[in-house]
């Protein structure tokens, strides 16, 4: 990913926050066979001195077609994202760009024992099905234990410390503020690129233009 300083996000607990929210993610391998991608909710996990921690699982077989635990594997989350149009700028002639928030990790997974496997599996489900209004949850019921003590054999549970991170939040940082609020206007706007949560995004990436007050809403 391109290095961009005035994009470059480094604070770990706001990359834990940015997987949090958007916990879907893609797993890539280098294999011999050639590079593997796949896809899979995560979970993340902090440490006190800012470390951070991926726990997520596989369906078989792809723990062996990403060769897991012999490699270092990248997990790409992608946050919020949308076009920008050169028409919403100040200077002109303006070229369109991407705003967008990502986060590369890099870290070689450990394959879980079955037990914990079966831990992780039900901390996956828990986290997404306590929102609901009657959460499903895996030990909620006998039924549903059962069915997750026979299922979860197709699958093969991952921790991965993730040794390092490289992650950027590119809100039009580099903008002038008639620039900031025309963008701000359109994305707020009805047109085909409108978007409320980027529009909310380059609020608070940009608290010099907007304030306290714009971007804590």
């Amino acid at each position: 990913m391109r290095h961009t300083p005035v994009f470059a996000l480094t604070d770990s607990a706001v990359v834990a926050q940015l997987i949090r929210d958007h916990p879907w993610a893609t797993l890539v391998s280098n294999t011999t066979e050639g590079l593997v991608a796949s896809h899979y909710p995560v979970l993340v996990e902090e440490g006190s001195d800012g470390s951070l921690t991926l726990l997520t699982h596989v369906g078989r077989p792809d723990e062996r077609l990403h060769e897991l635990g012999e490699h270092e594997l990248l997990v790409v989350i992608q946050g919020p994202h949308g076009y920008i149009s050169p028409g919403w700028y100040d200077e002109h002639p303006s070229v369109p760009t991407w705003n967008f928030v990502t986060a590369h990790l890099h870290g070689t997974p450990e394959l879980l024992d079955p037990a914990e496997n079966l831990r992780v599996l039900e901390r996956l489900v828990d986290h997404f099905e306590e929102r609901m209004p009657e959460p499903q949850l895996m030990r909620g019921t006998l039924e549903n234990s059962a069915y997750a003590d026979r299922i979860s054999a197709g699958t093969v549970g991952l921790r991965i410390p993730v040794e390092r991170f490289t992650a950027k939040l590119k809100m039009s940082q580099n903008r002038t503020e008639g620039s900031l609020r025309r963008i701000v206007a359109g994305l707020e706007g009805d047109g085909p690129y409108a978007s409320a949560e980027l529009a909310q995004h380059v609020r608070r990436a940009n608290p010099a233009v907007f304030g306290e007050m714009e971007t804590s809403g």
